[in-house]
C-alpha cells in the first residue's frame, strides 16, 4: 500500500522561520566583524561609536521585532511581511555607520523574496522583487542627495543576491507547478484508463449476457408449440438477463455521464477504445489491442484488456494462465489467496453473512477492488499477509475491506519505496461508477485498510 514518506526537515520548517534564522545569522556575522577573532591582528570593520549606545541597541531590538513580526506574516500576507523586513533592515543598517544596506542585513529579504517568488503568483512575485530593489536604490539616492558617500558597488552586490534569491524561487514555483500539472494528468489518465477497463469489462459481460438471450430465445422459439411450459421457462430467463444488463449499463453510464454533461452526439466514437477486437460481432471494426493495453496502477506490469494480473515474486503474470476466470467474482477470492500466497502474502478471506446473488457489474467490480489492493500489498507494504472481508449482511450493501498489519521483519517490498497511488485512484473511480463508498488509508494499529461499501439492487435474497 501507498504510504506518504515525510517531508525534508527543510520544508518541515516554515518560510518566516528561516527568515529569522537568515536574520539571526546576519546579525552574528555583522558582529564578527566588528571583533578581533583569533587569527586576526585587528577587526575587518571598527564599530561605529553609534552601535555601541543604548540608541543603537534600541534600533537593534526593534529590527528584530520587526523581523520576526514579518516572519509570523511571510505564509498569510507575503507583502505585508516583506514590507516589515525591509524597514528592518534599514533600521538595523543606521547605527553600523555604513554607506549602504549590509548584505548580512539583507539576508532575511532574500529569503522572503525566494518564499514569494516560489508560492506566490508571477505579478506578486515581480512586484515584491522591485520593491526590494527599489529600496536598495532609494537608500543610495538619499544618502546621494543628502551629500554623504554611498557605496553602490556594494549596493549592486546585494542586489545581485537578491535577484538571484528571487530566480530560484520562480524556478522552483515553476518546477512545482509542472509537478501539480503532471500529477493532474497522470491521475486523470488513471481515471480514464480504469473506466476504460470498466468498458471492456461490461462489453464482455453483456456479450455472454446477449449470447445466453439468443441461445434461450432459439430454444424458445423450438418448442413454444410442443412445449410451452418449457418455452414459458426460456423466456424467464431472458427476462431476467435482460433486466439485469440493463440495470448494469444504466449504473455504469449513469456515473461516467455525471462527469461529461454535454457529450457530442455526432462525435463518432474511437474505434481503440473497443476492447476485445476477437470478441466484437462486427468485422468492420479492427482496433489496435496494444491501444487500450493499462498498466497496474501499481506502476510496474502491463495488463492486457480483461486480463486480471497476480503478481508473483517480481513479475505480473496472467491471471487466466494461473486458473483464474476470465470475468471472476467473489468466486473466485479462494483462488486469488493461494495464488497470491505463492507470491509470499499469506491472504485470509473472511465471508460475514449470508452470501446473496449479486449483479455481474458488482461481482466482477467487487472482485477486482479486492484484488487490487491484494496487489498493493505484496507490491509495497512489505507486509507479509493480509486479510480480506467480504461482508453481506446488510441486503442493500456489500462491504468489502482489505488490511494489513505493516511490514514484517525480513520481508522484503516487491517495489521499493511508496506507491504512485493511481490504484487507490482506479478503485476509487470503479466504487464511483457504482455510486458507492471507498476510503483507504493506514490503519491505527499499523498498516494499511482499503474500504468499499458497494450498494445493492433491491431484491436480493441471501441464497
Amino acid at each position: 500500500m501507498s504510504v506518504t514518506p515525510s517531508a525534508p526537515f527543510h520544508k518541515r520548517v516554515a518560510p518566516g522561520g528561516w527568515a529569522a534564522v537568515a536574520w539571526g545569522a546576519g546579525i552574528v556575522f555583522t558582529a564578527l566583524l566588528r571583533i578581533r577573532v583569533p587569527g586576526q591582528e585587528e577587526p575587518d570593520v571598527f564599530p561605529g561609536f553609534v552601535i555601541l549606545r543604548w540608541d543603537g541597541l534600541a534600533m537593534l531590538a526593534v529590527s528584530t521585532l520587526l523581523t520576526l513580526r514579518g516572519g509570523a506574516l511571510l505564509a498569510r500576507r507575503p507583502t505585508a511581511a516583506l514590507n516589515h523586513l525591509l524597514v528592518a533592515s534599514v533600521i538595523a543598517s543606521t547605527p553600523l555607520g555604513v554607506t549602504a544596506i549590509p548584505f548580512a542585513q539583507y539576508l532575511a529579504v532574500d529569503v522572503a523574496l525566494y518564499a514569494i517568488a516560489a508560492a506566490r503568483p508571477r505579478p506578486e512575485a515581480r512586484r515584491a522583487l522591485l520593491l526590494a530593489l527599489g529600496l536598495l536604490v532609494a537608500y543610495v539616492a538619499v544618502r546621494l542627495l543628502a551629500g554623504w558617500s554611498a557605496g553602490t558597488t556594494s549596493t549592486l552586490a546585494v542586489a545581485l543576491t537578491a535577484l538571484v534569491a528571487w530566480l530560484l524561487g520562480r524556478s522552483e514555483g515553476q518546477a512545482r507547478e509542472y509537478a501539480e500539472q503532471t500529477r493532474a494528468q497522470a491521475a486523470e489518465q488513471a481515471v480514464t484508463t480504469e473506466r476504460l477497463r470498466i468498458a471492456r469489462e461490461m462489453h464482455d459481460t453483456v456479450a455472454h449476457s446477449m449470447g445466453i438471450v439468443a441461445l434461450q430465445a432459439g430454444a424458445a422459439r423450438r418448442v413454444i408449440a410442443t412445449q410451452p411450459e418449457a418455452a414459458r421457462q426460456a423466456l424467464t430467463e431472458i427476462e431476467a438477463a435482460s433486466r439485469e444488463t440493463l440495470a448494469g449499463l444504466r449504473r455504469m453510464l449513469g456515473a461516467l455521464r455525471t462527469d461529461d454533461p454535454d457529450p457530442d452526439p455526432d462525435k463518432d466514437p474511437d474505434p481503440n477504445k473497443d476492447p476485445d477486437p476477437d470478441k466484437d460481432p462486427d468485422p468492420d471494426k479492427d482496433p489496435d489491442p496494444d491501444k487500450d493495453t493499462g498498466r497496474d496502477r501499481g506502476g510496474e506490469a502491463e495488463e492486457r484488456p480483461g486480463t486480471p494480473l497476480v503478481t508473483t515474486g517480481r513479475t505480473a503474470v496472467s491471471a487466466e494462465a494461473r486458473g483464474l476466470p476470465e470475468m471472476p467474482g467473489l468466486a473466485a477470492l479462494d483462488r486469488l489467496a493461494e495464488l497470491t500466497g505463492s507470491a509470499g502474502v499469506r491472504v485470509a478471506v473472511r465471508r460475514v453473512g449470508a452470501p446473496c446473488p449479486l449483479p455481474p457489474d458488482i461481482d466482477l467490480s467487487a472482485f477486482r477492488i479486492v484484488q487490487e489492493s491484494v496487489t498493493n500489498v505484496v507490491r509495497h507494504s512489505g507486509a507479509d499477509s493480509c486479510t480480506v472481508t467480504v461482508d453481506h449482511r446488510l441486503p442493500e450493501t456489500l462491504a468489502l475491506t482489505v488490511e494489513d498489519r505493516g511490514p514484517a521483519p525480513g520481508h522484503a517490498r516487491v517495489s521499493p519505496g511508496p506507491g504512485s497511488g493511481y490504484g487507490l485512484t482506479g478503485m476509487r473511480e470503479r466504487v464511483a461508477v457504482l455510486h458507492g463508498e471507498f476510503s483507504a488509508g493506514p490503519r491505527p494499529g499499523g498498516g494499511f485498510r482499503v474500504t468499499a461499501r458497494l450498494p445493492l439492487p433491491t431484491g436480493a435474497t441471501p441464497r
